[in-house]
């Protein structure tokens, strides 16, 4: 073990030495790193009909801060939110739909929609066993990306890129993916918790939301006002515009005229990642962290104290991020943080765990003025989605394993959408180009090196 570690670290030595490019050059030539504007403001890269994420207004070329706005289809997402609740019903399949046709379904449309769902949930015959029960995985993420891609396998017409397979394709994955995740947090409980495993027989009249309590609950019981508020998660988390990584990522794949099944598998990796849908995970891991370092939730000062630390790299993961505070695109708010809150707060209130909300709360007040006291920077930031729908999650005693995978499960219905957007209206494969800043060097015979 020692000498493979030295060895490696001989190998890392090597790649640094080589792999230098100062900071400065980025500006020299004008690169837009992680395709960003100076001003943080996204290079624009698409059009698209699909959604639209708005956070500030340009005003003689600078960005000024707005009151965050999400619409899917032009409709905006709180007045999607309203009306499913004030007809008290489940409204996660009404978005997919709207999301994947451009419009909102009549109720004979969405009958039907959902009974295409509820009879695609099953998996293929064997599939369960082959590639999920014999193949654990410490990470449920990775085991969907794994079972999404192994999924190629059982298609007939796996290559077929027409409009009509490829809706299909995504019907059959929009479906399919709860039941996967489901499926995947029971072995990884049996294999590496130690913990009972259960597969419940599926309810065909059972939305997606209801669909996914019954496979991870032990009695298979849940209340109607549980389903709904994990719907609601599903709503907001559905899509996001085609900017964010795995959309970008989705998108990027497509055009290049890939399969479906490679290219959901990658938007999968890229959700996976802490600067992405994982943060939602590491907001929950923080604050515990938080909780258990700081005395006084209550005291503002020790609070703060310990947000500090956290920025200036010296408590928790040592990222220095206050994960789940500020965004690419929103400024003011972020309209599904908002949402989310109000529901956490309620919650909170009949669970009895004030105390948690409010510290909670407490973080995402002293957050911009931490930032701007340590770092100098008083770029105005809130709190996003991921800050408040992990402990959403927690209060619905969905298991920290599941928080990164409901995101995948809610926005496949996003990544759907531009996919099909994409290989219909893009046209060229998506490749942006990268400045070579090596120098010209003359080939060296082996033995003289």
């Amino acid at each position: 073990m020692t000498t493979k570690r030295s060895t490696l670290e001989e190998l890392c030595n090597e790649f640094r030495a080589n792999t230098k490019i100062p900071p400065e050059k980025f500006e020299l030539y004008q690169v837009k790193r992680g395709l960003r504007n100076p001003d943080g403001t996204g290079v624009m890269a698409g059009l698209t009909l699909i959604c639209n994420v708005h956070g500030y207004l340009i005003n003689d070329s600078e960005k000024v801060p707005d009151k965050g706005k999400l619409t899917y289809r032009g409709i905006d997402i709180t007045e999607i939110v309203d009306g499913c609740a004030k007809d008290n019903r489940f409204g996660y399949e009404e978005v997919a739909w709207l999301l994947l046709f451009g419009k909102l379904p009549t109720s004979a449309q969405l009958e039907k929609f959902r009974d295409v769902l509820n009879s695609s949930r099953e998996l293929p015959e064997y599939f369960a066993e082959d590639m999920i029960i014999k193949a654990p995985s410490k990470n449920v993420m990775n085991k969907l990306a794994r079972s999404v891609l192994a999924l190629y396998s059982y298609d007939d017409n796996p290559e077929d890129s027409s409009l009509e397979n490829n809706m299909y394709q995504a019907i059959q994955l929009i479906a399919r993916m709860p039941t996967i995740m489901t499926y995947a947090y029971q072995v990884k409980r049996r294999h590496f918790d130690k913990e009972s495993m259960f597969f419940h027989p599926l309810d065909p009249n059972h939305s997606t939301a209801e669909a996914i309590l019954n496979a991870i609950r032990p009695d298979r019981q849940f209340t109607d006002e549980e389903a709904k508020l994990l719907d609601l998660c599903m709503i907001l988390h559905a899509e996001h515009g085609g900017g964010n990584n795995s959309t970008f990522t989705t998108r990027v794949l497509s055009s290049s005229g890939t399969d479906i099944y490679s290219t959901i598998s990658a938007a999968i990796g890229s959700l996976k990642g802490p600067k992405h849908g994982g943060a939602n995970h590491r907001v929950m891991m923080m604050m515990q962290d938080l909780m258990e370092h700081v005395q006084n939730w209550e005291n503002e000062d020790e609070v703060a104290g310990y947000l500090e630390k956290i920025v200036r790299k010296e408590v928790g993961d040592h990222s220095g991020l206050i994960y789940g505070m500020g965004h690419a695109i929103y400024t003011l708010s972020d309209p599904r943080a908002v949402i989310l809150k109000e529901k956490a707060r309620k919650l909170a209130e009949e669970k009895g765990m004030n105390q948690k909300f409010d510290l909670f709360e407490r973080v995402e007040r002293l957050s911009p003025q931490v930032f701007e006291q340590v770092k100098g920077d008083s770029k105005v930031i809130s709190a996003n989605v991921d800050f408040y729908s992990g402990l959403v999650y927690e209060m619905l005693g969905i298991p920290s394993d599941l928080y990164t995978p409901m995101f995948a499960v809610s926005r496949i219905a996003g990544w759907c959408a531009h996919r099909m957007e994409e290989m219909t209206t893009g046209g060229r494969i998506i490749r942006p180009a990268y400045r070579s800043l090596s120098k010209g060097k003359k080939y060296v015979p082996l033995q003289d090196r």
